[in-house]
């Protein structure tokens, strides 16, 4: 189907210039899983050899000779970014996570919204005030006036409080207020600084710098732009807002958008950011207007999830629908519709060139798309088959990080299908969470948690190395930062906040 557009269409980018329900029990995994990585390789080292990934199709994991683990095993899909260089934003990918009841699909309910369930957002912060928040720094609070009451989006279905409607220049004021400064958690953050872990690297060591407030309802996403100069937020009260990456200062609220919104996404030029919502559209904004260049419809339930290709030509999206569809940016219209998954689809990215797309669903599948074709390669699924929540490439591609409802993260195998490393000691069985790679110091592997925190993994041990506690209530987005050592992280109901957290020591370095 076709896509309509709405408004002014700039010329759009066409080059590089640019939850959930069912808690499992984790399976075992074979004893590859505990090898240690004794070799890290570059993206460079990949280049040269010009290696083409195996795109057969399989279920399941595949079963690769003792040689071609051990090889995999020494690889790594972390490659430190070149100097001065730009790298796409690392993302998640979601809106508000929400509960669904066992046994049933989300999207099969029948005017009930995917949305995160549960308390309405907090709203002691009004117009003009300024909350310090639970951790040090400085809170940054937008400001405006009250609006009707929001319907439910696709992360969290709850009463919505009063939201602003004024005009934009009426909604752009904050204030700045510096807190003492002290460690965001002494017993998780303080402890561990300057301690090497098992793989011979310095723990990182962030510390909680600003908490932004400004969105009336759960955040659903928080996203660093590729040029590391923006924060775009998505949240449940329908709007998106973006704000200054290095100091938090709010710089413009998107609207258009009918109900809330689950995912937001950056094209690689960092001008431009599409958005999912539970009004079954995608919307595609400029930064530097309000409204929406372009709105495309296609969909028959809830817009979950969003992603850019690397080109930025094409947008990926899936559904509560079940379905994904890929679109044509320049024409505002529909290129193919995947009939992707038996339950909802809970995440989409496309990898590092574009010519593939991976997916996750509630139905416990992960399956891996030919971006030309629609062809399915690969399905990779675990043995008990739990509900996943998010999936990414790594940076190289050669690697695929998923969130599953059993508190487990599993970095895949794309060419073997095989699951190589968990990292386990968070909370995840109800609510859809992002999780991210960060390259910028040392390696880590970063998740929301349902426990109100951050957790941090070194990428090759798999040991926990920082916990970043802050937050009020479920912690639902993480970005990390493209290149320099700065986490965001947004949460829900009786929180509704951001928190930036900053790494300033140099932490993760040898």
């Amino acid at each position: 189907m076709e896509g309509e557009s709405q408004g002014e269409q700039p010329a759009m980018p066409m080059a590089m210039t640019g939850g959930k329900v069912y808690g499992r029990k984790r399976p075992a995994f074979a004893d590859e899983d505990d090898r240690p990585v004794t070799h890290l390789r570059s993206d460079d080292d990949d280049e040269e050899e010009n290696e083409q990934d195996d795109h057969e199709g399989t279920s399941g994991r595949a079963h690769a000779d003792e040689n071609e683990d051990n090889e995999e095993d020494r690889e790594d899909p972390l490659p430190s970014p070149p100097a001065n260089s730009q790298q796409l934003p690392l993302k998640r990918p979601r809106v508000y996570a929400q509960k669904s009841p066992a046994g049933k699909s989300p999207g099969n309910q029948a005017g009930k919204s995917p949305s995160v369930a549960g308390k309405s957002p907090a709203t002691a912060t009004g117009a003009g005030k300024t909350n310090n928040g639970p951790g040090p720094g400085k809170t940054i609070t937008s400001q405006g006036g009250k609006s009707p009451v929001a319907g439910k989006s696709v992360r969290s279905a709850q009463k919505s409080p009063a939201r602003r409607t004024h005009e934009l220049q009426n909604d752009a004021t904050e204030s700045v207020s510096p807190a003492p400064a002290q460690a965001a958690t002494p017993t998780a953050q303080t402890e561990s600084a300057g301690k090497v872990t098992a793989g011979g690297v310095l723990r990182p060591n962030y510390r909680l710098k600003y908490t932004l407030q400004g969105h009336k309802k759960s955040v659903s996403a928080v996203k660093y732009s590729p040029d590391g100069k923006w924060l775009a937020s998505s949240s449940l009260d329908k709007t998106v807002r973006l704000w200054h990456a290095v100091d938090g200062r709010h710089h413009m609220t998107f609207r258009g958008h009918t109900q809330g919104i689950s995912d937001v996404s950056w094209s690689s030029d960092s001008q431009f950011f599409c958005t999912g919502s539970d009004d079954m559209t995608v919307r595609i904004y400029n930064i530097h207007s309000e409204k929406a260049v372009k709105v495309l419809k296609g969909h028959t339930n809830y817009v979950f999830c969003v992603n850019f290709n690397p080109q930025s030509n094409l947008i990926v999206s899936g559904s509560f629908d079940e379905n994904v569809r890929v679109w044509d940016v320049a024409k505002g219209q529909c290129l193919r519709v995947l009939p992707a998954h038996s339950d909802p689809v809970t995440a989409v990215c496309f990898n590092r060139d574009g010519t593939l797309i991976v997916s996750g669903s509630y139905d416990g599948l992960i399956r891996i798309w030919d971006t030309a074709t629609g062809q399915c390669l690969k399905t990779l699924i675990d043995g008990d088959n739990p509900a996943v929540s998010h999936v990414k490439f790594s940076p190289n591609s050669k690697y695929i990080l998923a969130s599953t409802h059993d508190s487990t993260l599993r970095l895949w195998s794309y060419s073997s299908g095989k699951c190589l490393k968990t990292y386990t000691g968070h909370q995840n069985t109800s609510y859809c969470l992002f999780s991210a790679f960060s390259v910028t110091a040392g390696k880590w592997i970063v998740s929301a948690s349902e426990d109100n925190k951050v957790y941090l993994w070194h990428l090759q041990t798999k040991e926990i190395v920082q916990v970043l506690d802050g937050h009020k209530d479920v912690v639902l987005a993480v970005s990390c930062h493209p290149t320099i050592d700065m986490i965001a992280s947004g949460s829900i109901d009786s929180d509704t906040s951001i928190k930036i957290w900053v790494d300033d020591t140099g932490g993760g370095q040898k």
